[in-house]
């Protein structure tokens, strides 16, 4: 918990073009009472401005590696450490392969890299994306250290495309969220 007594979430933000959904969850998440630290990808800031989510959480939001922390400290250490859950919603087909191997190029990948609090991935992508053989791998790979996947839902997607591939809804991930952090909840840490 965060010294405010609240759930501290890392909310990753990746370049889906679910992005958009990202600024409901984080405004929503807020609204429960939780500590929200967005972490927004390059790609993710093609379709969601830092501004936005810095609006909604009365935050910075975190973009680069080289920001420079407070008294010289590393911030996405500091972010890692303090996590009590991170959740990377949407997670792209992008975002599942470089989680799962361990790549670290950016601030999110260094958040998932080093932290010990509880990862979910709310995955969205074309079906095509999803569904291919690399991507059920990643998703296996994380899932196997730990990972949590919420979704994705089935239905029509930005290309136009029926299947599964849709950001879960907000409340979905809410409600896991919820229960994850609940006093009764395991408290499994990632591998």
């Amino acid at each position: 918990m965060a010294e405010t007594g609240k759930p501290r979430i890392v909310l990753g933000v990746t370049g889906s073009i679910a992005a958009f959904r990202a600024a409901d969850l984080a405004s929503a998440m807020v609204r429960e009472g939780w500590e929200v630290h967005a972490v927004l990808t390059a790609d993710g800031a093609r379709f969601l401005p830092a501004l936005t989510l810095a609006a909604l959480t009365h935050r910075p939001v975190h973009t680069s590696l080289w920001e420079e922390g407070e008294g010289g400290r590393m911030s996405h250490l500091d972010l890692a450490g303090s996590a009590d859950v991170v959740v990377v919603a949407p997670a792209s087909a992008d975002c599942l392969a470089r989680a799962a191997h361990g790549l670290a190029g950016d601030v999110l990948g260094a958040v998932l890299l080093a932290t010990r609090a509880p990862v979910f991935y709310a995955p969205a992508m074309n079906s095509n994306m999803w569904e291919h053989a690399a991507t059920r791998e990643n998703v296996k790979i994380l899932q196997d250290r730990g990972a949590r996947m919420i979704g994705p839902a089935a239905g029509r997607l930005a290309c136009g495309a029926e299947g599964p591939g849709r950001m879960a809804p907000v409340e979905e991930i809410l409600q896991t969220l919820r229960r994850a952090m609940s006093p009764s909840a395991p408290r499994r840490k990632n591998k």
